[in-house]
């Protein structure tokens, strides 16, 4: 058998890749662009769009083959209203329905895919199990929550997909919306919290994402889905605070009114200058806490990493690229 990547130059998709290998088996990774990455030295690699059919269709899927889709739009950049649709759909929802047409012609049964914990919307009660109801807040949440339908459809006739919905991934290579955080941090400037930053909040690393991967395949693909995120995340203030303490910033917290900053960053939203996806703010100051119990129970994952520990790695990362940027340009031009 070999397990296929689909999206698996992006950033869960190569821990996947290097884990899989180091155990011996075949992986093949299928992406639109390649990365330098040393294990493709001995993993293949097929440049391939999930938005053209044909292009997926001549993937090697083969009906024993384990088939993992990261290929994802995520909520950065952000994008004006008018975009989102646009930007979203054709990867996130046209994209994975691409991959399960040509797994299904190709007889291929077990597929891991992966959605978002943004397909519950806002928090009535927290944590959130996997039956919390589906009440996405904008086009990101609801491209992905079409995608979980429509592997209800493909799971009547015969395949096994396994749906992971993680909280906010972290890890090495990428920073997305924290590098504006780490930016404050630097400069000795105000952090602003929407809200007392008193409720939780929840990374999950890369690496148990990639882990996850693994168990549902060896557990046979279980058509189920599961939650991913940390155990016993701290208060927003707590992790900020521990942020602002590890960069040695004079930065201090910031509490906001949340209603009226909602309200500020709608409206900036409406006018086309948003800060914010209405994914992120509307729930900002919510008890947004994902319940993993389901998938400790059914397929032995257990989150490794700390949510403290995480962040912190990623700013000493930010910074370690900032001062190498630092160290190429203060080196004359010959």
């Amino acid at each position: 058998m070999k397990h296929i990547i689909v999206g698996g130059d992006g950033f869960v998709g190569r821990h996947l890749a290097r884990d899989l290998h180091a155990r011996g088996e075949e992986v093949i990774v299928a992406d639109i662009t390649r990365s330098p990455l040393d294990h493709y030295r001995s993993v293949r690699f097929i440049e391939t769009d999930v938005r053209d059919l044909a292009a997926v269709e001549r993937l090697p899927f083969a009906p024993d083959d384990a088939v993992y889709n990261l290929s994802a739009k995520m909520l950065s950049p952000i994008q004006i209203r008018a975009k989102r649709h646009d930007f979203f759909w054709p990867v996130n929802y046209f994209g994975a329905e691409n991959v399960m047409k040509a797994m299904r012609k190709a007889g291929a049964r077990n597929l891991v895919h992966f959605t978002t914990d943004m397909v519950y919307g806002h928090t009535y009660t927290s944590p959130q199990t996997e039956d919390y109801p589906k009440k996405p807040l904008g086009e990101y949440g609801l491209s992905k929550l079409a995608t979980e339908t429509l592997a209800q459809e493909y799971r009547a006739d015969g395949m096994n997909i396994s749906i992971f919905r993680p909280r906010l991934i972290i890890g090495p290579g990428r920073l997305g919306i924290l590098e504006k955080l780490f930016r404050l941090v630097d400069r000795n400037l105000p952090v602003p919290m929407i809200g007392g930053g008193r409720n939780p909040y929840q990374f999950i690393s890369v690496f148990d994402c990639a882990s996850a991967c693994v168990l549902a395949w060896e557990a046979g693909f279980p058509n189920s889905e599961y939650n991913l995120g940390s155990d016993d995340p701290p208060s927003v203030r707590a992790l900020l605070r521990r942020l602002i303490e590890e960069a040695g910033s004079r930065s201090f917290l910031l509490p906001t009114p949340a209603p009226l900053v909602k309200f500020t960053l709608n409206m900036l939203d409406r006018i086309n200058r948003p800060i914010m996806d209405p994914e992120q703010y509307m729930i900002a100051d919510e008890d947004c806490l994902l319940d993993t119990t389901k998938a400790k129970a059914e397929l032995g994952w257990r989150p490794r990493f700390d949510d403290t520990d995480m962040l912190l790695a990623a700013y000493r990362e930010y910074r370690g690229k900032k001062e190498t940027r630092s160290a190429i340009a203060a080196v004359p031009a010959e």
